[in-house]
């Protein structure tokens, strides 16, 4: 037997041993393999039923009523606890309001920096996701704080020699590029031993990684609900506050839905007590529908699960690459060691864009960064060991003939 053999071999032994394999079944992937679900990943073959239960035994025999008799007015918060177990937080400390993830982190940095009102700098680092970095920007505009942006390294140091004039630091476990992963808990200790509000993108660790917010004592935290957690294009965000923040926190968005008396219909804005006051406006139900659904087998399976199968599965994309193609291997742009990466890894490819190209052409879904990476993500539960295999074969033809 020859090694690339060998390898398909123990691929299909690793599947057959890992009750997770299971789960794989209950995805609609059409039969191609979907390594981008750091960005978005396939729904579960039961979606369409559960938005149509909704849709025929709710809206249409309830219609307003839906409301008040379906639960609909308690989603934000419902699914906010069961999204919380994967984020290691207690119940009442997150909310899934219905807000875009943009929302949700200006809302977050506003009521960070209100919260230091003495304070003139909010620090976010240099490899922060693009939106991070827009909204950060205005934020800093207009509250007339300064926008201090430092490199990895820099924004420690920043910290260690400035601490006292940050109002707010935003940072990501993980780098959406590379997949560099920051530890959440010594960043934040760095944060309040300066007495700076630690604020915390979670879009790329969620559903994949443990954050452990409570443990580490984490001021404020946001995330999207579309990539590893599959709530669907758009998904709604969510915002985690702890519950020895949420009676100071003042939030410059403040929709009816947030308002302690929702049905008083008052002229002046009082908060409600507890996260609810993070809520806005009417939430969208079916998109919460959507993401409540994608939870359940996140939720069943657990964090630290989800989070073995994954490092297993990209270690074991590595071991197929060193083995069919080393040159490949020696492009990794991502931390090697697994306890320093997220869900995904990059290559340093410079024909990036037409490989994405390839492999979606040969049914294997990558994505592309400028200038040169191609990302690799490895969600636990809709991708099996025998599909890194065959990936691994398709990545080294489209490199090949990019060529």
């Amino acid at each position: 037997m020859t090694i690339r053999s060998a390898l398909r071999a123990e691929a299909r032994r690793r599947d057959e041993a890992d009750p997770l394999t299971k789960y794989a079944r209950e995805y609609i992937t059409d039969g191609a393999i979907h390594l981008n679900g750091n960005s978005l990943g396939p729904p579960r073959a039961s979606l369409t039923g559960a938005l149509d239960r909704v849709v025929s035994d709710q809206w249409a025999p309830r219609q307003v009523q839906g409301w008040f008799r379906e639960g609909w007015l308690d989603l934000p918060r419902t699914i906010g606890d069961k999204l919380a177990t994967l984020l290691g937080a207690a119940p009442g400390q997150v909310v899934v309001a219905g807000e875009t993830t943009s929302t949700t982190l200006f809302n977050a940095l506003i009521a960070a920096c209100r919260l230091r009102p003495t304070r003139p700098v909010l620090l976010i680092e240099a490899e922060s996701f693009p939106t991070d970095l827009y909204i950060a920007a205005s934020v800093a505009r207009l509250l007339d704080r300064e926008l201090i942006v430092r490199s990895r390294d820099g924004f420690d140091a920043y910290l260690a020699r400035h601490g006292a004039r940050v109002a707010a630091a935003l940072a990501a476990p993980v780098d959406f590029r590379t997949g560099a992963r920051r530890d959440i808990g010594p960043t934040t200790a760095r944060c309040q031993a300066a007495g700076a509000l630690s604020v915390w993108d979670l879009s790329h660790a969620a559903g994949v990684l443990p954050v452990d917010l409570d443990a580490h004592q984490v001021d404020l935290a946001i995330g999207c609900g579309y990539k590893y957690l599959g709530g669907g294009p758009g998904a709604p965000a969510y915002l985690y506050v702890p519950a020895r923040l949420q009676p100071l926190l003042d939030l410059p968005l403040t929709g009816w839905h947030g308002h302690a008396r929702m049905f008083a219909m008052t002229a002046e804005f009082e908060p409600a007590p507890g996260i609810d006051r993070a809520r806005t406006g009417t939430p969208p139900v079916l998109s919460l529908i959507a993401l409540d659904h994608a939870l359940d087998p996140l939720v069943e399976v657990g964090i630290e699960a989800l989070h073995r199968r994954g490092r297993e599965l990209g270690e074991f994309f590595l071991e197929c690459l060193a083995e069919r193609a080393p040159d490949l291997a020696g492009r990794l742009a991502s931390p090697r060691d697994p306890d320093r990466r997220g869900g995904h890894l990059a290559l340093r490819i410079p024909e990036a864009e037409p490989v994405e190209a390839a492999l979606a052409a040969a049914g294997v879904h990558v994505d592309s960064r400028p200038p040169d990476l191609i990302r690799l993500a490895f969600a636990p539960l809709y991708v099996t060991h025998e599909q890194v295999w065959h990936a691994v074969d398709a990545l080294d033809h489209a490199v090949k003939g990019a060529r």
